[in-house]
């Protein structure tokens, strides 16, 4: 009889991933569900990623490369990291893995001892927590507060801090709130790190270019040079330049990090497909025109989602300053009924009967550390997200 291993059953399966399956057969079925469940841009990669691509298949770039990233691919991200960041890394700093999740957990896998702990915000990405499980490390949830924008604050941080912490993530902007962390913010969280010289910071910037109102991105080991030394710098092309399917993450840190990781990469995945890592380069080095574009596209969505929340009873959504989610409060509505006589008791409940009453899938605040809240990707079309807005509402009304 199959058993699952000790360290696969120190984890769960990914709740986004699930849900997002769950919507996908209910729709095969005929359903007519809204998913805003998944953290994919609607957008289509743009033609010249698409014809460097075609040209790599064309010109035999179809075998192996190096573990962890083609010398061009290197090259492409330090002049990235320098252009936008202001960061100088040499290519051997640089690793490439096939999405941005095998690049954090490389990271974890080469430096995590049973007992090390990472110190993770909540709300967090699901993966996060984990991640460093199956790594062999303990996660440890540091809460934000919506009040707080949900940020991290420097008092919290400190209280969390232990001698066995090994790392910090820290995700601006993130998933799943869409709160972005300032300069100062950034400063403020470093000054509490510099007391700690045993804390690593593994900065997951994946969001970087999708900020609205004029909130100017800033990352940590820009902000503070003295954490250079013990920062991982990860970034990716997934969202930016909208290719998820593509599976090219990548991150820049201290060389001894960089050759741990390129060791675990070595007996896991290997390399990041050969085309993706083209395309990759032409992304990277190509027209960055499109991306303030989109953005604005994303920011126009954000305020009719969030202003159709806030119409709906019982909910309350933050305005955050990126990504493309919000995490609206369901606090009001704990407690009520719905037609059928089910009690909304959680945030899980809540989604639940969402999906039953609306066919709308949303991802339940308890998959990322922080309830009563819920959240909605709003990486789809206007029409599409004023449908599932209304269908909201009109669920919302009918608790009793």
């Amino acid at each position: 009889m199959f058993a699952e291993s000790a360290a696969l059953r120190r984890i769960k399966a990914s709740p986004t991933v699930a849900i997002s399956a769950q919507a996908r057969a209910l729709k095969s079925e005929g359903v007519d569900v809204i998913a805003l469940s998944a953290g994919e841009p609607d957008f289509d990669t743009p033609d010249n990623i698409k014809d460097a691509a075609i040209k790599a298949i064309r010109d035999g770039v179809t075998k192996y490369t190096d573990p962890d990233g083609t010398p061009e691919l290197k090259r492409a991200i330090c002049a990235k990291f320098k252009r936008e960041n202001g960061l100088d890394y040499t290519p051997g700093q640089v690793h490439v893995a096939p999405g941005g999740k095998p690049v954090i957990y490389n990271a974890l896998l080469a430096s995590l001892s049973p007992g090390d702990e990472v110190l993770i915000p909540a709300p967090y990405w699901v993966s996060y927590p984990d991640m460093a499980l199956l790594a062999g490390g303990e996660p440890v949830i540091v809460p934000t507060r919506a009040e707080d924008g949900f940020r991290l604050k420097p008092e919290a941080l400190e209280a969390a801090i232990t001698p066995r912490s090994k790392w910090l993530i820290l995700n601006s902007p993130s998933n799943p709130t869409g709160a972005a962390y300032s300069a100062a913010d950034l400063k403020a969280i470093a000054e509490v790190l510099l007391r700690h010289p045993q804390v690593w910071v593994l900065t997951d910037d994946m969001y970087e270019h999708l900020l609205y109102d004029g909130f100017e991105f800033s990352t940590i080991a820009q902000v503070e040079p003295a954490l250079y030394d013990r920062t991982l710098t990860m970034n990716g092309v997934s969202k930016a330049y909208a290719m998820t399917g593509w599976r090219i993450g990548y991150a820049a840190g201290p060389e001894p990090l960089i050759k741990a990781m390129g060791k675990a990469i070595s007996q896991t995945t290997s390399n990041a497909s050969s085309i993706s890592q083209a395309a990759a380069v032409e992304a990277l080095n190509g027209p960055q025109d499109f991306i303030p574009e989109r953005a604005a596209h994303f920011e126009k969505r954000r305020d009719l989602v969030v202003s159709m929340l806030n119409q709906a009873s019982g909910l309350v959504c933050a305005k955050p300053e990126g990504a493309f989610y919000v995490y609206p409060s369901c606090e009001g509505l704990i407690g009520r009924k719905t037609e059928a006589g089910k009690v909304i008791g959680s945030d899980e409940d809540f989604a639940k009967e969402l999906l039953a009453a609306e066919a709308v899938a949303v991802v339940h605040g308890a998959a990322f550390g922080l309830s009563p809240f819920f959240r909605i990707s709003y990486a789809t079309s206007t029409e599409v997200l004023e449908d599932a807005c209304t269908r909201i509402q009109r669920f919302c009304a009918s608790l009793r």
